[in-house]
């Protein structure tokens, strides 16, 4: 019998069992130990930030940029319904209001046209999602915002090394959160990071991050103790999850190539099949440089997606959907939410599907893959 194909696999390159030894002989295995300082000087190379800070989770970041930005009891946030739950529920735990927006139809990103109508005097931030590393309209979303002042905190979480017009995303924003979850291309199994895009916000950052105390400033010799100066968590990975990033991160090249050849490969064996069952492959704008994040289809139907997720189970090969509409959660409908507020969010989330795809994945596995979907058939052949 064949093995089963994951949707997803982190990784192995082979050196995380070695850094973490290093972590452990250093003696150092608590937050911004050597392996976090690497990752933070990589970070601030690939993306141009003024600083970058890891976290625990790309959750966590976005919950610290919610503190940075002061975001409290009657605020409002602009958010797309179509992501995952933490981009709204970092600013909801503060007291704000999501305001949900509708995507685009091709990039499944937030749609750009629609965010004028949204923002009022209560608008303290807007969050694009950059769906699957393909960059949101930054250039239309600064014209909209910028006037009126409202910072932009990008949800980057799929996005890193990718591009937009030539910048790397994550680079637009105030501040932007990643994550390194095992879903994603660099992983240390949860994980993040916050990058500082205006220096304003660094010193209180680090405050934030080191439970409020300017626990920073007294490491680095600027005052002879430190003490509690202003509101924070513990948001800081241990220096052992930060030697496993830093082994990605040293990989990043590698894993980038066998991503980038896995999507180009279904991209090109896809194509036909795709085109005679009503099929919609992923849309890349050319001014946007993609990470190789995900390879979405969009099915004709529910139904037809459904399908294909079964028809691929019974082959032993996982493939997944991806978002429920936040408005249409018990949550979300607490906060406004409705059938109709967000149609092409409704309409993208029952119709999607993602192929499973991963650096570690196999020329007979990607093959597997290939051939099982061009198997099937939709309600449009």
């Amino acid at each position: 019998m064949k093995s089963k194909i994951p949707f997803n696999r982190a990784y192995d390159t082979g050196r995380e069992l070695g850094h973490i030894g290093k972590a452990f002989a250093s003696g150092h295995l608590s937050g911004d130990g050597a392996f976090t300082c690497a990752c933070q000087d990589w970070l601030q190379a690939r993306t141009g930030c003024t600083r970058a800070l890891l976290t625990t989770s790309g959750t966590a970041a976005l919950e610290m940029a919610a503190l940075l930005l002061d975001i409290g009891a009657g605020d409002e946030v602009i958010v797309p319904s179509f992501t995952f739950v933490s981009t709204v529920n970092a600013f909801v735990l503060r007291g704000a209001r999501p305001v949900f927006i509708d995507v685009r139809p091709d990039t499944f990103n937030m749609d750009e046209a629609l965010l004028g109508s949204l923002i009022t005097p209560r608008t303290k931030a807007v969050v694009p999602v950059h769906y699957a590393g393909v960059g949101c309209e930054m250039d239309s979303i600064a014209a909209v915002v910028g006037p009126a002042g409202i910072p932009v905190v990008e949800d980057n979480a799929h996005g890193l090394l990718g591009t937009y017009r030539g910048r790397p995303l994550g680079s637009f924003g105030a501040l932007a959160a990643q994550s390194f979850h095992e879903t994603k291309n660099f992983s240390c199994g949860e994980g993040g990071a916050l990058l500082i895009n205006e220096p304003a916000y660094t010193e209180r950052a680090e405050i934030i991050r080191e439970k409020g105390t300017d626990r920073s400033r007294f490491f680095r010799g600027q005052i002879d103790k430190y003490t509690w100066v202003d509101i924070g968590s513990s948001f800081l990975p241990s220096d052992i999850l930060a030697a496993v990033l830093c082994s990605q991160f040293e990989s990043a090249g590698d894993i980038q190539a066998r991503r980038r050849r896995i999507w180009e490969h279904y991209r090109q064996h896809l194509a036909d099949w795709a085109e005679a069952q009503g099929v919609r492959m992923p849309v890349v704008p050319p001014h946007c440089g993609q990470p190789w994040h995900l390879f979405p289809l969009l099915l004709p139907s529910l139904g037809d997606r459904q399908g294909l997720i079964a028809h691929l189970r019974a082959a032993g090969i996982v493939a997944v959907f991806h978002y429920v509409p936040l408005h249409l959660s018990e949550m979300g409908r607490r906060f406004g939410g409705r059938p109709g507020l967000c149609p092409v969010t409704e309409d993208v989330s029952d119709r999607l599907l993602r192929l499973p795809l991963f650096a570690g994945m196999t020329d007979e596995q990607l093959e597997r893959v290939v051939e099982s979907v061009r198997e099937f058939r939709t309600g449009r052949a």
